[in-house]
């Protein structure tokens, strides 16, 4: 059976495969300690959960707006302002089924043959998957770890050309947890001035997960490229709400409508019941999320000391998210072998670097969204396996 040439090159989110890969071996009787998936572990706040739960029971259970409840726009609009003292009608707000539409979407609108499209590397891997998709150009853009991991402005307007579509930024960013600080978006800002056939899909998802007092800065902020900017945010990471499938995206004027018919043809609306769990999430109690942050906190202390402790590992302090990492590149092992030897043989779930692009070899990815007494215990096990354990 013939198919369409463009599905041939989607990739994938090896996360996934090896989330499925340790589930096989703890359903046969493996002990599996999965720092791989990026998934809080942390129940879902019980006033998040009733608020979907009364929703159910007073009947709302149809078919919403396809952009989402104008009540759930509005929470999210107002949400940024409280936060970020940035104005967004929330005419400009659409909720989505995930994180991932927004990059489905952007990606999309701007990629086809011949176009150029900037992403990080390394990065979230289905940056570079929607881009070849669309047959459009991929262009990393290097995330380094003299930086902290951080975005080069220099760096990144050296690799725009008259054939750039779209920028893709991320801070704080998975997979290294860097957190982009003010000076440098200043730089590009003002460099993307020279560039105005450039749009920018800024993914903000962990924007509430930093530490050491860092500031997150949203590029709402900057009205200059108000006109060419899509955010990207949700509920997934910052209220433990992965399965809910529950994102928002901000759109300027002349691509809102565009969206909100891509989503007519595409998921028609969001679920009602998590739309009404939504609301409550941004407009209640923010206790649970102070909370998680605290603790994330403790275990990234926890896990960095480890990690710098293995034999030829070395890792520095990530910023923000909840991800580590690691440089393995004196282990004498390539990154995906060792990712795949820990978890078939130490019980240890990672994620191999090139799996987020050609600039990881070298490191692998630990997500310590897990508890305190796994990743002590994962430690151990990465520490006897590297001690005994052949490349």
């Amino acid at each position: 059976m013939q198919t369409i040439a463009g599905f041939d090159r989607i990739g994938e989110e090896n996360a996934f495969a090896v989330l499925a890969r340790a589930g096989e071996l703890a359903a046969a009787g493996r002990d599996i300690i999965n720092l791989g998936i990026g998934q809080p572990d942390f129940p879902t706040p019980e006033n998040i959960v009733e608020a979907a739960v009364r929703a159910l029971r007073d009947g709302h259970h149809g078919y919403t707006p396809a952009t989402g409840l104008p009540a759930l726009r509005e929470a999210v609009a107002g949400d940024l302002d409280r936060r970020f003292g940035v104005d967004v009608s929330p005419d400009r707000v659409i909720v989505v089924p995930g994180g991932k539409i927004t990059m489905f979407a952007a990606i999309l609108m701007f990629g086809e043959p011949g176009a150029e499209i900037l992403y990080p590397d390394p990065g979230f891997p289905i940056y570079r998957s929607m881009i070849e998709f669309t047959g459009a150009t991929p262009v990393p853009v290097p995330i380094r770890e003299g930086m902290g991991f951080a975005v080069s402005a220099e760096e990144t307007l050296s690799l725009v050309t008259p054939r750039t579509r779209l920028l893709i930024l991320n801070s704080p960013a998975n997979p290294c947890g860097g957190v982009t600080p003010r000076a440098e978006i200043d730089r590009l800002v003002v460099g993307l001035a020279d560039h105005p056939q450039v749009a920018v899909m800024s993914d903000e998802i962990y924007d509430q997960i930093l530490y050491d007092g860092e500031e997150h800065v949203t590029l709402l902020g900057y009205p200059q490229i108000r006109d060419r900017l899509i955010l990207l945010n949700g509920w997934s990471k910052t209220y433990a709400m992965t399965g809910w499938r529950m994102g928002y995206s901000v759109w300027p004027d002349g691509l809102y409508d565009k969206v909100r018919k891509l989503a007519v043809n595409a998921w028609s609306c969001v679920n009602a019941p998590s739309q009404y769990a939504a609301i409550e999430a941004l407009t209640g109690p923010q206790d649970a999320v102070l909370a998680m942050v605290d603790e994330f906190d403790a275990r990234r202390k926890l896990v960095v000391d480890g990690l710098n402790a293995l034999p030829g590992v070395s890792c520095v302090v990530p910023k923000g998210a909840f991800y580590t990492f690691p440089n393995i590149g004196a282990t004498g092992w390539k990154a995906k072998p060792l990712a795949s030897a820990l978890l078939e043989r130490a019980g240890v779930a990672t994620i191999g670097g090139p799996d987020f692009g050609i600039l990881g070899e070298g490191y692998i990815r630990l997500s310590y969204a897990a508890s305190r007494d796994d990743i002590a215990q994962a430690l151990h096990r990465m520490d006897d396996f590297l001690r005994t354990g052949q490349p």
